[in-house]
């Protein structure tokens, strides 16, 4: 594996950050107090919590796995990273496709920690990192090149991303600038949270990751379908996480009848 090191290592434990917060909701060990604090108060609200992240999980595994498989991608660009947890994006890439070549991007230092122990590739393949912010396309872009060839198709991966990312931020112009970057045959992935099955308690949701410093930004339907603007929707469209290709496994099964609250989807850039 190669990386871009941070322009500031420091590690804040003075306020919870998303993917430690996901990493707890995994089970992993690499959070701190601050994290696991706002994961038990989501908790309280949600029951659910903790397989809601396992149930998006699989559904980076399920898209990966058809990606590589059925729509013949060989590059990946993988953007909120996460702490890595086995099987990581790569992984599954590569066990399709070992010439895959991968490139992660997050904004938390020790993200790039655990990605410099954990992030192996095949001979045949490649894995980079770059610690980088959502809101820096550019930089984002201009990063991945040094791995990723932008003339051949790419796979845009922004995996329970973008509900970290309100309107005020750009949200749409920042998804439309890292697209316009990809060349035709490329697709981009995308799961989001939504308010449209239970409202009240994800606003209440909203709240206490407020009170915690960080932007949790729920979508409906519509404003979901808006990132995929000027792309071509692969079926099954746009749909409840454990709706997107079942059938491809890695999908866990809830007896709840409220739906999984992220939508999935997977568009084709012409």
């Amino acid at each position: 594996m190669t990386g871009t090191g941070p322009r500031s290592s420091r590690i804040d434990t003075s306020k919870p950050h998303p993917a430690r917060v996901y990493d707890w909701y995994l089970g992993g060990k690499d959070n701190y107090p601050v994290d696991e604090e706002l994961g038990r108060q989501i908790l309280s609200l949600d029951g659910r919590a903790q397989q809601v992240a396992r149930s998006n999980r699989a559904f980076m595994h399920r898209v990966t796995r058809w990606l590589a498989g059925t729509a013949g991608v060989r590059q990946f660009l993988d953007i909120g990273t996460g702490i890595p947890t086995e099987p990581n994006l790569h992984q599954i890439a590569q066990s399709v496709a070992p010439d895959a070549r991968v490139v992660y991007t997050d904004n938390d230092p020790i993200v790039l920690t655990h990605a410099e122990a954990l992030l192996r590739s095949t001979p045949e393949g490649a894995t980079h990192y770059v610690q980088a912010d959502v809101r820096e396309p550019e930089r984002i872009v201009e990063q991945a090149a040094s791995v990723l060839d932008f003339d051949r198709p790419i796979a845009l991966s922004l995996v329970a991303l973008l509900h970290f990312v309100g309107d005020e931020d750009g949200a749409y112009e920042l998804v439309a600038r890292l697209v316009d970057a990809l060349p035709s045959g490329s697709h981009l992935v995308l799961s989001q949270l939504t308010g449209d099955f239970d409202p009240v308690s994800t606003q209440r949701g909203v709240e206490m990751y407020k009170a915690g410093g960080v932007t949790l930004a729920p979508r409906t339907k519509a404003e979901v379908t808006r990132f995929f603007d000027g792309l071509e929707l692969v079926a099954p469209g746009l749909v409840t996480l454990p709706e997107w290709h079942a059938e491809l496994g890695d999908e866990h099964v809830f007896a709840e009848d409220l739906p999984i609250p992220l939508y999935a989807g997977v568009a084709r850039k012409p």
